[in-house]
């Protein structure tokens, strides 16, 4: 039987009958015998901001949390159920900076990986420019320890911690 791209052995209970009959059904599947369901290892939604200012610094964060603690990051995160890839931007750079966004404009997406908890978690990070409503309340919190503008033409992709981050910033500089 041909391997999954992904080791998901941790995955052995059907997550509806609970019988130990989940098998993998690559690429990103697996069934259970024991009732036929199939659970499909389907990517998570996840949205990044690009503020930029006016002195074409951008602003960083620093993660908090693992994966990558300590790395610089975007500010963003995953998008819940039920909301939108923008609201769920507003929401994220609220809760990590403390800022309004007033503006979004979607640039473009990138798939990336996630390790969590001992699992590989597929995502695909949707960027968006945000104009936000001014800095006076900007401060760190939440999964954040610390925010910093960085000129554009200062970036160094390799100080990111995330992949996709890594892309994002590339092309961040590219286009400036």
């Amino acid at each position: 039987m041909e391997k999954s791209p992904i080791d998901y052995s941790c995955f052995v209970f059907c997550p509806k009958c609970g019988a130990r009959m989940l098998r993998p059904q690559p690429p990103y599947a697996y069934h259970c015998d024991a009732c036929g369901f199939t659970f499909y290892m389907n990517i998570a939604a996840a949205a990044a901001a690009i503020i930029i200012d006016e002195q074409n610094r951008l602003l960083v964060a620093t993660r908090a949390k693992d994966p990558a603690k300590g790395t610089l990051d975007l500010p963003g995160g995953f998008v819940n159920p039920d909301e939108t890839a923008e609201e769920a931007i507003g929401r994220e750079v609220r809760e990590e900076l403390n800022l309004e966004v007033v503006e979004t404009m979607y640039l473009f997406s990138i798939p990336n990986e996630y390790p969590y908890g001992g699992v590989l978690y597929h995502t695909l990070d949707m960027v968006y420019r945000c104009r936000v409503d001014g800095f006076t309340e900007l401060k760190a919190a939440d999964d954040v320890t610390a925010v910093q503008w960085i000129a554009v033409r200062q970036l160094e992709p390799d100080k990111f911690g995330l992949k996709s981050v890594r892309e994002i910033i590339k092309r961040v500089i590219a286009s400036a």
